[in-house]
């Protein structure tokens, strides 16, 4: 019997030299495969309230828009910087390859909302802690992180729980 992480291709030295890129898109392509994954992130928040499902750019949105049709709630993204109209919140953080800046409407969330944040890859928690950031400053609560993959040898798992986020993850692969 199939798991997640056999429907996701790895495609060597990508983005650069070195790099083993974990290529999620042939898991969405997959009925089966995609069906999966979204039930397996939902499971863990069954009977939990949750009020807006939060996805991060730009695969997060993929598995964001799901879980939020399947909880019956709203879903919020988190997009890269000057992607948005209107007014909005920005937050600065590093990644793997360099510097970026996120933006959420600030008006997304309204205080005490309890938010599930979701995206597909979690490698140095940049990112997350990016989109984590800004959920704060609108009072966000947040429920739990989730995501599809982990890379542990990067350390974004500690660095969201050192946070004091719950991290749940389907699958995980070595290296970068």
């Amino acid at each position: 019997m199939k798991q997640v992480q056999d429907y996701i291709r790895t495609i060597p030295d990508f983005p650069h030299e070195g790099i083993m890129f974990r290529d999620v898109t042939t898991l969405f392509a997959s009925p089966r495969g995609f069906r999966m994954a979204i039930d397996q992130m939902l499971h863990p928040f069954a009977g939990v309230q949750i009020d807006k499902v939060v996805g991060l750019e730009a695969r997060g949105f993929i598995m964001g828009g799901a879980i939020a049709h399947q909880l019956s709630v709203g879903f919020v993204p988190i997009r890269k910087k000057g992607k948005l109209p209107g007014k909005t919140l920005s937050q600065d953080y590093t990644l793997e390859y360099g510097q970026a800046t996120m933006e959420i409407h600030d008006d997304a969330i309204q205080p005490g909302e309890r938010v599930l944040v979701v995206d597909d890859l979690l490698a140095t928690g940049g990112t997350a802690e990016a989109g984590i950031k800004l959920l704060e400053r609108l009072g966000a609560q947040i429920v739990s992180t989730s995501f599809i993959i982990d890379l542990p040898a990067l350390g974004g798992r500690k660095r969201l729980e050192a946070m004091g986020m719950n991290v749940q993850i389907l699958c995980e692969f070595d290296g970068h």
